[in-house]
């Protein structure tokens, strides 16, 4: 007992329930043990209802110990303690309580499959024994010690050292007394080294504000959901029919107010109106997961299981998702299981050793983004990730998750020089961990959430992202089309005058469009970092950019595959993105912004209520070319279909006006001008088009045709009945 008392004040003590607590003997007597180093004396308090004083050894100060009969002291002994300084307080003793998870908990973690992990894991409001407090839990394997800190006990590691169970390096302790908004962290001693380090909860589900890290005892949520209607309708949804175009925010810089962020309650009552009127779908949110550094827009994630308290509160989140669904807008989530910031209080060599990331920094590091790398193979890091998925679609109610940087994930040699990087098993480049814990996180989370959708951030040729991993896919619901936005971006960056010699950027994404299921973005990643805005990027004077801008939004909208637009580019913002700063509303007191504001919404409207530009986003038999040879005059026609209707889409990407240009069409008795992209209201010229519907003339192989006086640098948007 000696050498454990000398651990226990020396913070090293790797039991401490065999120590401290109440523990009986053969003979009805009970050894008493509390270790109080901020206290002067300590009382317990007996059956009797009478305090006892407690004796204490110059040898182990601040340990405190008693002998009883077992009637006289209580399964749970309530002690009465005077602090070296400061107010007498009582505080029941937290050794005395048996452990609280049960061994199922344990086993189903330690086989990765514990999906409900946030039930088990962190901080929970508890009652054991009638005795109300809350139960921590966390996985140190690595660890000798492993402490309970927080205001509660002055950050002191040494007064709530927790119990370890088993085997698989979980540590759980419940301190009495305790309640919702408490803060807390976890004081990890290594078991190698010695080395203590104090870390915040993997675990959390509410945090301090930034700069600080502790995280929240949170109680169960009171939040009342209203939106049942939306989720019944969500798991009969087929998705792949339906209109998805998606807003893409960044929750910090949208608006202001004087400053100042807008709380998720506000920005609920401000965006949801917003993106309604604009004919959106879904808002996207660039992450929202609790990180440290706005500069990092929430893509170094350090609270997997929390909405950062920039905002506002968990239940404050819900509401803002509430508010949506009530509204039929789907809200999904940029999620990061792509790699982890180094922050000492966080994830990174958690408990001395690289616990969630590889220990070879040839695995484990992200050269260019200085972050680590996830160890997917290991069953209770892939167990974490996943858990935190079903956390947001589960507890939060989200509809999809976007995962970012899909592509670092699948390639071992990723933004590697020769040498630094580690072959599979095989020999070869392919992460294999990697492969397999995407297919489980695809398969468990549409499994359990039948009409939620995971989409992939993938920025290569990597074969059958969207298809079942039963045929070798990885079991994405959809894939970023990054090919289309970079060829479309960079023919629309040419001079007009030089388009007809790269005419094969507009054309040659059909020969794969239908391989997977695609989303067209137009992201936050093409508006930083000195790409400039859509608007800049476009050549000529402004009304030509303006002009370019309004044709480059038609063809999206086109074109197959769901949409996705940043913020900022339905107004036509002028100035780079920039986090530090709200978007430049001012500009749409100006006529050709509020006509590329306009457009946005017509398209956007257009894209859901027609069938023939979404039913058959991801089937060839949804698309035709009608002509995609003109390169002289840089023109392009094709058509949509759908099982009802038939559209036409005619664009010229010159500064030319194309009088009497012939198109051929379906034999039609009627034709309805959607779009015109240069008409007024949008900004546009206004030319008269003039079309003319000549239903015995053929053309382009069709039995039909019309002639049409196609206006410069205009995309036009015609409904064949």
């Amino acid at each position: 007992m000696t050498l454990d008392l000398q651990a226990l004040i020396e913070a090293r003590l790797h039991d401490p329930f065999a120590l401290l607590g109440r523990h009986p003997d053969n003979q009805g007597q009970v050894r008493f043990h509390t270790f109080q180093p901020q206290a002067r004396q300590i009382w317990v308090r007996l059956s009797n209802g009478n305090d006892a004083p407690l004796t204490t050894d110059v040898r182990f100060p601040g340990v405190f110990h008693g002998f009883y009969s077992s009637n006289d002291l209580p399964e749970h002994p309530n002690l009465r303690i005077e602090p070296l300084t400061g107010q007498t307080y009582e505080s029941i003793d937290p050794y005395s309580f048996l452990p609280t998870l049960g061994e199922m908990d344990l086993y189903l973690f330690g086989e990765g499959k514990h999906f409900n992990l946030w039930q088990m894991m962190g901080a929970h409001l508890t009652v054991i024994d009638q005795v109300e407090g809350v139960r921590f839990a966390v996985w140190a394997p690595n660890a000798e010690r492993v402490s309970v800190v927080g205001d509660f006990n002055t950050w002191d590691g040494r007064r709530h050292p927790m119990r370890v169970r088993g085997n698989n390096g979980i540590w759980e302790l419940f301190i009495p007394g305790l309640g919702t908004n408490d803060l807390y962290k976890f004081e990890i001693r290594n078991r190698a080294t010695g080395a203590i380090s104090v870390r915040t909860d993997p675990m959390g589900r509410h945090f301090e504000l930034r700069p600080q890290t502790a995280a929240k005892v949170m109680g169960p949520s009171d939040f009342h959901w209203t939106d049942e209607a939306w989720l019944n309708e969500r798991r009969s949804r087929n998705w792949l029919k339906a209109p998805m175009n998606i807003y893409e925010v960044h929750l910090g810089s949208w608006r202001l107010n004087e400053g100042q962020f807008l709380s998720y309650t506000e920005l609920a009552d401000q965006m949801i109106p917003y993106v309604l009127e604009r004919g959106f779908t879904h808002i996207e949110l660039l992450p929202i997961t609790e990180h440290p550094f706005d500069g990092s827009w929430g893509y170094q994630t350090t609270g997997y299981f929390a909405p950062t308290s920039r905002f506002g509160t968990p239940d404050e989140f819900r509401y803002l998702v509430n508010r949506a669904h009530e509204a039929g807008i789907g809200i999904i989530l940029d999620w990061v299981p792509a790699h982890f910031p180094r922050d000492e209080f966080a994830l990174a060599k958690f408990d001395g050793t690289s616990l969630y990331e590889h220990e070879d920094p040839r695995r484990g590091e992200h050269r260019d983004w200085g972050t680590l790398i996830f160890n997917y193979g290991r069953n209770e890091v892939s167990n974490f990730l996943i858990a935190s998925a079903l956390y947001w679609i589960e507890e939060m109610h989200l509809d999809g998750l976007r995962v970012d940087a899909v592509a670092s994930m699948l390639y071992l040699d990723y933004s590697r020089n020769v040498g630094d990087w580690l072959p599979n098993a095989y020999g070869g480049r392919e992460n294999l961990e990697a492969i397999e814990f995407l297919r489980q996180l695809n398969q468990v989370t549409q499994t359990r959430n039948p009409g939620t959708l995971v989409m992939a951030e993938e920025s290569t040729a990597w074969p059958l992202v969207s298809r079942p991993p039963d045929v070798g896919g990885l079991g994405f619901s959809m894939k970023w089309n990054m090919g289309w936005m970079n060829d479309t971006l960079r023919y629309f960056q040419e001079d007009p005058v030089n388009r007809q010699y790269h005419h094969n950027n507009l054309t040659f994404g059909f020969l794969y469009c239908f391989t997977e299921n695609f989303i067209l973005p137009l992201s936050h990643d093409e508006v930083v970092h000195g790409k400039g805005s859509l608007l800049n990027k476009m050549p000529g004077d402004e009304w030509q950019r303006f002009a370019n801008l309004r044709v480059l939004l038609a063809y999206q909208f086109t074109y197959p595959g769901k949409k996705l637009q940043f913020m900022g580019n339905e107004f036509a913002q002028g100035n780079e993105w920039s986090h530090e700063r709200e978007l430049d509303w001012w500009v749409c007191q100006y006529p050709l912004h509020q006509g590329i504001d306009r457009l946005t919404s017509t398209l956007g409207h257009c894209y859901k209520n027609e069938t023939a530009l979404h039913e058959r986003d991801f089937e060839g038999a949804g698309f035709e070319w009608n002509d995609c040879d003109d390169r002289q005059n840089s023109i392009i026609s094709y058509l949509r279909h759908s099982d009802d209707s038939t559209l036409l889409t005619i664009i010229n990407f010159t500064p030319v006006v194309r009088d009497n240009y012939r198109i051929g069409i379906p034999r039609a008795s009627r034709m309805d001008v959607l779009v015109n992209t240069d008409h007024e209201m949008f900004g546009g010229s206004n030319h008269d088009i003039a079309l003319r519907h000549n239903i015995h003339i053929p053309s382009h192989g069709k039995d039909a045709s019309i002639d049409i006086n196609l206006p410069s640098l205009s995309a036009i948007v015609i409904k064949i009945r």
